[in-house]
């Protein structure tokens, strides 16, 4: 394990205000196979939090911050914030991963949460609600209705339950208003009351929980994994932590210690494919194939009982020349179920990168003065962009937040195609939130006397469609004047196929989804699943 006080070079300067260089070093990023959440708090001060309840598949109801949250909008076309805007300002706007949301308004048919925006401007879009998808509306059944306020298309809905505090009623009691001090008594109680861990988040037979910040001190937990830099994993991070170690990658924890200001006392780095022993417990952790940093981990007991948590992965033939889980039975896996639904079946990432530099190349054929964005998280989709520059020989422009969080991967083949000047390349990475025509057309304004068109990449898995399965070039894009943007199925998280491969390959005595599993019918469906996918091989 490596000792992170190096890594509080990452704090500001005392004077400049600028991030100084990581002097902890990383595995090697270039031998990711591949390359879809992101919050808390900047390197200085704390985001402000909200209510913390959660919904029925166990995700945090957090709101995300607005642009309004912010300071200015998140389609501005310049650098010019570098001084003025905070570190977290921008990092904020680069956006969430919507891989877990669906519009509020389709009804068990889970299409991109991105949907409306292509279309119209974004205006119908930034009305609508988001929900964390559950399998019953991905297999097309009617399920309870919940709202996760974790998108920043919801702020409404925050808004409505803070106000609910003033017109609190019951069956038998008065319906005016309570009074203030009664109102603020009500909301410290809700936000003070503890919050069970739930059980996909401890490890079985060891006093661990993965990606359970949220649930504050664990009673019993002795060490507290993340797996990657994802708001969704990570939130509850702030720095004000001090309930216990944390141990991720050495990625990570850059990332951990830069964004939210956490004590690098209590972040422990372990390097991936070495072995490490927690609290009598062997701990090994291994490449996920998901964003920079991700990792799958395994624990081995001292009874020989092992088990295998996921995280967030995207399964690949690769994994199946790991020899830890060559020579290992896992007793226990902890799935990541993302895409648990026979519908989802994606093309492989190369075959969607090589459609992307295809469908640029033909475009700056028709017209030069085009301008490449590519949609992008504040973590993730980096293959994406990069496969463009590789392929057309520039350089990759994005802003100081997002180059700040590029440069700390160490991965030369991106870091040197990174520039700082928009007008120094046609490829530049954008906020996915702000791929919108609205948006793209203010964006192509700023630079009208170089460029004459846009063509924008949105890289999620939410856009495959069953019409279009592996055929790509069935995908239709959405065009508005001199604006063209692409959905494609590019994903960071496992298909079903992919999934099926992975657990016949695993085989193990027990699964335990980690995604969509607040409903009880989804979650029978998933193991009904496992279990035949476990006969057939």
């Amino acid at each position: 394990m490596e000792d992170l006080s190096a890594i509080a070079s990452f704090a500001r300067g005392p004077d400049s205000g600028k991030m100084r260089a990581a002097v902890s070093p990383i595995h090697d990023p270039a031998s990711y196979s591949n390359g879809d959440d992101e919050w808390e708090t900047h390197c200085g001060g704390e985001w402000p939090r909200t209510g913390t309840e959660e919904d029925e598949d166990g995700f945090p109801s957090f709101r995300l911050l607005d642009s309004d949250d912010m300071g200015g909008s998140v389609d501005g076309a310049e650098d010019g914030g570098d001084e003025d805007e905070s570190f977290s300002s921008s990092f904020y706007k680069s956006g969430v991963d919507w891989s877990c949301l669906r519009s509020d308004s389709t009804e068990g048919d889970v299409k991109s949460p991105m949907l409306g925006i292509a279309g119209d401007g974004g205006q119908k879009s930034m009305e609508k609600k988001m929900k964390q998808a559950s399998l019953l509306h991905m297999w097309g059944l009617k399920g309870k209705e919940v709202v996760n306020d974790s998108s920043p298309l919801n702020t409404t809905v925050r808004k409505r339950k803070v106000e609910a505090f003033s017109e609190v009623r019951t069956k038998n009691h008065y319906k005016k208003s309570k009074p203030v001090s009664m109102r603020r008594h009500v909301k410290k109680a809700v936000e003070s009351r503890p919050r069970a861990c739930p059980f996909y988040k401890k490890i079985t037979g060891t006093p661990f929980t993965v990606d359970a910040f949220r649930f504050g001190r664990i009673e019993g937990c002795s060490a507290y994994f993340l797996t990657h830099f994802h708001a969704d994993h990570y939130g509850g991070l702030s720095k004000g932590w001090s309930h216990g170690p944390i141990y991720c990658t050495p990625l990570t924890a850059r990332l951990v210690t830069m964004c939210l200001s956490i004590n690098p006392s209590y972040v422990h780095t372990l390097e991936l494919n070495k072995e490490h022993v927690i609290d009598g417990v062997q701990v090994t952790l291994l490449e996920a194939n998901h964003c920079p940093g991700a990792a799958l981990i395994y624990f081995r007991l001292p009874n020989g009982q092992c088990c295998l948590h996921t995280g967030d992965f995207r399964a690949s033939k690769s994994m199946q020349a790991y020899p830890i889980l060559v020579k290992q039975q896992i007793n226990v896996l902890y799935l990541d179920t993302t895409y648990c639904n026979p519908r989802y079946k994606f093309p492989s990432r190369d075959e969607v990168l090589n459609y992307v530099v295809r469908i640029t190349k033909n475009q700056l054929k028709k017209q030069p003065r085009t301008l490449i964005v590519v949609g992008a998280y504040s973590i993730g989709k980096e293959w994406v962009y990069l496969a463009i520059a590789k392929d057309l020989g520039v350089k990759i422009y994005a802003n100081a937040s997002r180059r700040r969080i590029l440069q700390s991967y160490v991965w030369p083949e991106l870091s040197e195609r990174i520039c700082s000047n928009p007008k120094d390349t046609p490829l530049h990475v954008l906020p996915m939130s702000s791929l919108r025509f609205e948006g793209l057309s203010s964006y192509l304004n700023t630079y009208k006397d170089q460029y004459a068109a846009v063509l924008a990449f949105r890289p999620t898995g939410w856009s495959f469609s069953e019409a279009v399965g592996n055929h790509l070039d069935l995908i239709k894009p959405t065009s508005k004047g001199n604006i063209t943007i692409y959905g494609v199925p590019y994903s960071e998280h496992s298909s079903f196929t992919e999934l099926q491969e992975f657990v016949q390959f695993i085989r193990p005595e027990k699964i335990i989804p980690t995604v969509n599993v607040g409903n009880p019918s989804a979650r029978e469906k998933m193991q009904s699943q496992f279990r035949q996918w476990l006969r057939e091989k």
